[in-house]
């Protein structure tokens, strides 16, 4: 714990000695921003640091992020707490994570989720649940998977896929099952938001097949192709799970952040200018632009993980294209930053330079639609190697600002 406190203070003290007037923008900083990092758990990438710490150990590394997070003025914490059909609360649908114990379905000793809650709320911090929804374990063995895990109870719902397991999203009864579950916390903890990430269908693997042939042949009457189908699966797993949050906890906000090129323009006129390998609409099956334009989620977050001036997925030209979906829909438009590229060596030349997160916001606040950034990740806005976070502080961030609502 003095460790952990002892970060928080130079992270502090350094901060301070960083901010100055705000530059960059032109214009002031709002008062209302949605500022956030995400926090991810699976296989230990922010917390815990590793699993099977001492609950007090685990606990003070948590508020060391959240007291990162308010020195960098941010205003909200996105954390993982369903990362492979397991759970950081006492569940009543799946086990606890291995993520903190080092075992799956062993207690930790204590209840993550209500003192992550207890802990944001009280330093003004939002705090979102964030789940995957069908990823099952990054392996293929359901023998290692608790024996009363529902993907052993129910191997039909069951597929394997690209060296990992994951839950079918063409069966109805999965799609239940999958909202059930993610609900369980909704309804039994004071959450501000939930969020789903860019896991719908699982990113393409070269040489593989997805086996959902059975479930198309039960389910898919009526669809002119698999495709179809699929999107209609992921397209009523979102609009259910925005119904039964509403409908119990009307204040509870539905984000997504998808992979940020719905489809390029090459592809459809309506598309971005992109030359995205990847389209969330024909790879992924997640119709994300409908999302918006339909209304059934609170905020998007499109993971616009590239620099200004990328060829085949421009910043530039990928925010202006989000900024024009969004229009007149209600729905808030974040952006997510990629600042875990940062000085990261194997990172082209503009990540080398500190200033390019700072000109993202400075890019994203010329359009009115954009109502604040998330970074990815917790560990990042941490340690900051090149000061990065520190520059778009200085320059954007004079105070700290509440979410929009």
């Amino acid at each position: 714990m003095a460790a952990a406190t002892a970060m928080t203070a130079m992270l502090a003290s350094g901060e301070a000695a960083a901010l100055g007037a705000p530059e960059g923008s032109g214009r002031a900083a709002p008062r209302r921003e949605f500022r956030g990092m995400w926090a991810a758990t699976v296989v230990n990438v922010d917390w815990p640091s590793r699993p099977g710490l001492a609950p007090e150990r685990q606990r003070a590394e948590l508020v060391a992020l959240f007291d990162a997070a308010v020195a960098r003025r941010l205003n909200a914490v996105l954390l993982q707490i369903r990362p492979t059909a397991d759970a950081f609360w006492p569940s009543r649908y799946e086990p606890w994570s291995e993520y903190l114990t080092g075992t799956q379905g062993r207690s930790p000793g204590w209840d993550p989720l209500a003192f992550a809650v207890r802990e944001a709320h009280k330093r003004r911090l939002e705090l979102h649940g964030w789940f995957n929804p069908y990823r099952i374990a990054n392996h293929t063995d359901p023998g290692r998977l608790v024996p009363a895990h529902p993907a052993r109870v129910h191997p039909e719902w069951v597929v394997r896929y690209g060296g990992k397991l994951y839950y079918n999203p063409g069966l109805p009864e999965v799609r239940r099952f999958v909202q059930d579950a993610i609900l369980d916390a909704v309804w039994r903890y004071d959450l501000d938001g939930v969020h789903f990430d860019d896991y719908f269908y699982p990113y393409p693997v070269a040489g593989q097949t997805f086996d959902d042939t059975a479930a198309w042949q039960r389910h898919g009457h009526g669809f002119p192709d698999r495709a179809a189908w699929r999107r209609d699966n992921i397209d009523r797993l979102i609009r259910e799970t925005g119904r039964r949050i509403k409908q119990r906890k009307r204040h509870v906000r539905f984000g997504v952040s998808p992979f940020a090129v719905w489809r390029n323009r090459s592809t459809d006129p309506r598309g971005s200018d992109t030359r995205a390998g990847v389209q969330t609409y024909d790879d992924l099956y997640a119709d994300t632009r409908t999302w918006v334009r339909e209304g059934w989620i609170d905020y998007i977050v499109p993971q616009c993980y590239w620099h200004i001036g990328f060829p085949a997925a421009d910043y530039a030209r990928l925010v202006p294209w989000w900024a024009e979906t969004v229009r007149g829909t209600g729905v808030q438009l974040y952006i997510g930053e990629a600042l875990y590229r940062a000085g990261d060596p194997a990172q082209p030349a503009p990540w080398q330079d500190a200033a390019e997160l700072s000109r993202h916001l400075t890019l994203a606040r010329k359009h009115p639609e954009v109502l604040g950034n998330v970074y990815f990740s917790a560990k990042n806005v941490v340690a900051d190697p090149i000061g990065a976070m520190a520059r778009v502080v200085r320059d954007h961030y004079p105070h700290r600002a509440r979410p929009p609502r």
